[in-house]
C-alpha cells in the first residue's frame, strides 16, 4: 500500500491542495480504481450539448476539462515513472495551452470517456509496480522537489478538485 506523503514531500500549495482532498486512510490504488469508473460513466452518460457547456464565458467546457484531466494525468504519470528511476529536474506545463491546442471540442464525449479511462487504466497498472523504495523517490517538477508518492496522491486529488467543480459550477455529477 502506497502510504500518504508528508508535507515535506511536495510544495505548497500545489499539489498540497490537491492531497488534502484525499482522506489519510484511503487506500489511493482502490481511490484511483473507484474514480475511473464514476467518472467514466459521468462522462460517458454526458450529451453532446452538456459536454459542450461551460459555467461562465471563457471558461473551459466540460470536454476541455476532461482533455485537461488526461493531459495532467499523463504528465503525473510520466513525472511519476521518472522520478522512480532517477531524480530528475521536469519542466511545468501551461495547462491552459495544452488545452488550447487539445482541440477537445471536436471530439465527441463518449471518446474522450474512453480515452480518460484507457490512460488510467495505464496509470494504475504503473503506480501498482512503485516499489515502497521507489515511492519515496524525488524528483523536481515545475521548479519545486516532489516525491513518487506525492504525484500519485496528487493525482486522484486533481481528480477530485475538477469533480468538484463540475458539481459545483456546471451542476453536473
Amino acid at each position: 500500500m502506497i502510504t500518504k506523503p508528508q508535507p515535506g514531500e511536495y510544495a505548497i500549495p500545489l499539489p498540497g491542495n490537491y492531497l488534502e482532498l484525499i482522506n489519510d486512510n484511503e487506500d489511493i490504488l482502490t481511490a484511483l480504481e473507484q474514480q475511473r469508473d464514476t467518472s467514466y460513466s459521468l462522462f460517458s452518460s454526458l450529451t453532446e450539448s452538456q459536454a459542450n457547456s461551460s459555467y461562465a464565458e471563457g471558461k473551459w467546457t466540460v470536454k476541455e476539462m476532461l482533455g485537461h484531466l488526461i493531459d495532467t494525468e499523463r504528465i503525473f504519470a510520466y513525472r511519476a515513472l521518472c522520478f522512480s528511476r532517477e531524480q530528475q529536474d521536469l519542466p511545468g506545463f501551461d495547462q491552459d495551452v495544452y488545452v488550447y491546442f487539445g482541440t477537445y471540442g471536436t471530439r465527441d464525449i463518449q471518446s474522450l470517456a474512453a480515452e480518460f479511462k484507457a490512460v488510467r487504466d495505464a496509470n494504475i497498472y504503473l503506480f501498482r509496480s512503485i516499489t515502497p523504495e521507489q515511492e519515496v523517490r524525488t524528483g523536481i517538477a515545475s521548479g519545486y522537489e516532489v516525491s513518487v508518492r506525492a504525484i500519485i496522491y496528487a493525482t486522484a486529488g486533481h481528480e477530485r478538485h475538477h469533480l468538484n467543480i463540475l458539481r459545483e459550477r456546471y451542476a453536473i455529477g
